[in-house]
Formats: C-alpha cells, sequence, structure tokens
C-alpha cells in the first residue's frame, strides 16, 4: 500500500471511531436522562393520639418537600408529599387513626398527580398544625411528622379538677404511710363576725408534677430483654401516682399519661402552670456495661455535673428532644429560655433536701448506684421555683434489674418509696402558703 492511501485509510477509521463514540456517548445520556426519577419510600408510619395533641409519623428514605393547607365546614388538613408513589406500608396510615383520636376522625391518602401524594385529614375540631421534618438520628431515618395541636387546648388546672385526681378518703386495703405532722391543713384568719370557736378552715393541697421520661417516638433505653424505658417508667408513674391519690392533701399531675413525646421544655411548662409545689421525673438508666446496677436520685447542678458519669447521662437525656422530635420553628425560644436559665440556689437547695430524702427511700429496696444525691445539668430540672429531681429506678440495661423493673411487686416498692421520701420531705419543709387555696 502507498503513503498517501494508507494515510487516507487511516483518517477514515479515525473518523469512524470518533462518530462511534459520539453515539455511543448520546447513547449513554440518552438512557440516562430517560430514565425515571427514584421515588421516596415510606418505611414505617406511626401515630401517637394524647389529648395534648396527635402525632403523625412517615419515616422515609429521603427528606421529602410538602406543602399543606386547612379546609373549613368540615374541618379538614390538606397534605400534598411531593416525589413520593403510593404504596402499602403508607397506605397502613388509614387503618391507624383509632376511633378515640382526640382530633383526628380519619385520614384519606391517595395519589393526587404523578409523583405527589396527597393526605386528607377529617378533624373533629380545629386545629394549628405543625408539619415539619427530622434529620436521621439513631434508629430512625428521615422522618415527617405531623402535629395536631387544638386551637383551644384544655386548661391543665380545670382539667386536673375535672378528673378528680385526689381522693378524700383512704382505701382499707391502703399500706399505712408514716404520719407528717408537719402538713396539717392551714386554717385561715377567721371571717369577720365569726365565732372564735368556729374559725374558717381551707386546706393547703399539695400538687405532685410526676414525669415519665421518654415516650412515643423516643422509647428510651432498651434492655436485653426488649424492655422499653418508656413503658416502664410510665408504670411506676402511674402507680406513684395512685397512691399520691390517695393522700388527704395531695393531687398529682403526669406530664404524659400514655405512650406520646412531650418536650423537655414542655414537661417543666406543664409543671409551672399547675403550680406544682415539687416535679419528679422518672427514669430507668442504661449503661455501656452490663454490669451497672443500682438506683440514683439527680438534681440541677448550677456548677458543672458532680461526676463524669452524671455529666454523661445528662448530655443523654437532654438528647430525649433530637429522638422524640421538636419542631424547633415552632418553639418557643423565649419561653425556653425563661425556663432553663432561672434556675436558683434556693430551689437547688430544696431539690437537694427532696432528693435525700428520696434516695434514703430508695436505698431500703433497691442497692444505690451512688450513696449520695448526684448533680448535673438536665433541662428537665431547670423550673426556676420547683423543687425538682431526677429518679432513676435502676439499670434497664442490667438484666437482672431490667427484670425488677417489669416487675409489678418492684415497681410497687419503688412507687412506696418515692411517696414515703415525698412525705418525710414535707414533714421537715411544709410547703408556702399560695394565693389560689383548693
Amino acid at each position: 500500500m502507498s503513503r498517501p492511501t494508507e494515510i487516507r485509510t487511516k483518517l477514515v477509521t479515525s473518523r469512524r471511531r470518533r462518530t462511534l463514540l459520539k453515539a455511543g456517548g448520546t447513547l449513554l445520556i440518552s438512557v440516562i436522562a430517560s430514565g425515571p426519577a427514584q421515588a421516596a419510600q415510606i418505611m414505617a408510619v406511626r401515630v401517637w393520639p394524647a389529648d395534648d395533641y396527635t402525632r403523625v409519623t412517615l419515616e422515609n428514605d429521603t427528606n421529602l418537600k410538602t406543602s399543606h393547607f386547612i379546609v373549613k365546614n368540615p374541618e379538614r388538613l390538606v397534605v400534598d408529599i411531593e416525589g413520593l408513589e403510593l404504596n402499602a406500608t403508607l397506605k397502613e396510615l388509614v387503618a391507624k387513626i383509632q376511633p378515640n383520636d382526640p382530633y383526628i376522625r380519619q385520614v384519606r391518602v391517595g395519589q393526587n398527580r404523578p409523583g405527589v401524594v396527597r393526605l386528607v385529614f377529617d378533624l373533629k375540631e380545629e386545629i394549628n398544625p405543625q408539619v415539619f421534618t427530622l434529620a436521621p438520628i439513631g434508629e430512625y431515618k428521615h422522618r415527617l411528622i405531623f402535629d395536631l395541636y387544638p386551637v383551644n387546648p384544655p386548661d391543665p388546672i380545670a382539667a386536673l379538677i375535672m378528673k378528680g385526681e385526689w381522693s378524700k378518703e383512704k382505701p382499707a386495703d391502703t399500706p399505712e404511710a408514716p404520719p407528717v405532722a408537719e402538713t396539717r391543713p392551714e386554717v385561715a384568719p377567721p371571717r369577720p363576725g365569726a365565732g372564735e370557736d368556729k374559725p374558717a378552715q381551707l386546706t393547703r393541697m399539695i400538687t405532685i408534677a410526676l414525669d415519665p421520661g421518654h415516650g412515643g417516638e423516643d422509647p428510651g433505653a432498651i434492655g436485653r430483654g426488649g424492655s422499653r424505658e418508656k413503658d416502664v417508667v410510665l408504670a411506676i408513674a402511674k402507680r406513684l401516682k395512685a397512691k399520691i391519690e390517695q393522700q388527704p392533701n395531695m393531687r398529682v399531675m403526669l406530664t404524659r399519661d400514655g405512650d406520646y413525646f412531650v418536650p423537655l421544655h414542655v414537661r417543666v411548662s406543664k409543671a409551672r402552670k399547675v403550680q406544682a409545689d415539687l416535679f419528679v421525673s422518672i427514669h430507668a438508666d442504661a449503661w455501656i456495661e452490663t454490669t451497672a446496677r443500682g438506683s440514683s436520685v439527680f438534681v440541677l447542678s448550677e456548677k458543672g455535673a458532680s461526676s463524669t458519669a452524671a455529666r454523661w447521662l445528662a448530655r443523654k437525656e437532654n438528647s430525649a428532644d433530637l429522638i422524640g422530635g421538636v419542631n424547633l420553628k415552632g418553639q418557643d425560644k423565649l419561653l425556653a429560655s425563661v425556663l432553663l436559665d432561672l434556675s436558683t440556689t434556693a430551689q437547688i437547695n430544696d431539690s437537694l433536701k427532696l432528693g435525700k430524702a428520696v434516695l434514703a427511700e430508695i436505698g431500703g429496696i433497691n442497692r444505690l448506684h451512688k450513696a449520695a444525691v448526684e448533680q448535673a445539668g438536665f433541662a428537665v430540672l431547670k423550673a426556676p421555683d420547683i423543687p425538682s429531681i431526677l429518679i432513676e429506678t435502676a439499670f434497664i440495661s442490667n438484666p437482672e434489674e431490667e427484670a425488677k423493673l417489669t416487675d409489678d411487686a418492684y415497681q410497687d416498692k419503688m412507687a412506696d418509696a418515692v411517696l414515703t421520701g415525698i412525705r418525710k420531705y414535707f414533714a421537715k419543709n411544709p410547703p408556702l402558703a399560695k394565693n389560689r387555696m383548693m
């Protein structure tokens, strides 16, 4: 082959190769461009009804974009979720709405248009919706949250009175508690014209706020046997509530009475709204090593934690808002800062007295993890005007203690011990008079 012919052949081959490469590239781009966009996948749906609000959670594999609006007569909340195709898991939401849900009558789910799913919540009353997303944390992936708050929330004090959350007579089968001489009913001055032998008397009711930790989206610690902290502490709190209600001069408010999440600052706010005399937060501890055991009592610290373990525990408990899920955009930051930054030395001193009284009684039914009351920066203990303690009833991460925590007899003994400690505290520290008498 002559030299010019060889050159021409190479040029033709080269041009053909470039043409094929271009065609292949175009084909590849075309295939990629024409493929359908991957729709988000709903992996779980959960509903958490409560008197305070109802929460609906959609757990999914990516962050979802939504829009929502209210429709009147009848009341409905309409939510459009983009980048989503209707699947069997999402359809399960319809069956998860219970007849006794306080705010949702039913929910309808459908494919509004390609790539957009529409949820319609038929409501029982006017609500103020909060719709927000949560980033992955712990065992959870992305979450889309609908919090449905009533426009006219119930008055906590009125609800406390209406429910009759205390009894005047002690049932015959109730074990006798230690006498508390100092918590006598307060006697008001005689009314003008009233006889000196018949003074007007008003009983000073003592209000105790019980705070079962965690709840709803936040299970708390989980034992090896599968026990969840949120369930155990609610059971103990309900037992303690029943015992407090049997006292002639005490009443009680639970920050949650079911399986739903309450943000930390809301727990404090609830206690203040009912003018609580004490705040008792109930938990079941966990540690990396399953050999850790014993009960503990904690109070707030102004000067840092009393131990490394106390600091670690406070950090863990304070992360409940991240796991349970708080709408940071909707949170009243001013209120939160007031509640969490005005703790006083007097409050901490009273909390220490209460903590010591309760710890001494708990030590009679379970080994103590620490012989003294510990201190750390627990957010839930920062009510500026209420003596507040956090009780770690036992280590749920310890198989032996997990068995105790799920045992009816142990739960009952724990409730008795806490009540006895509270009564002994008031025996030495009678509550101050308040403007409102019951």
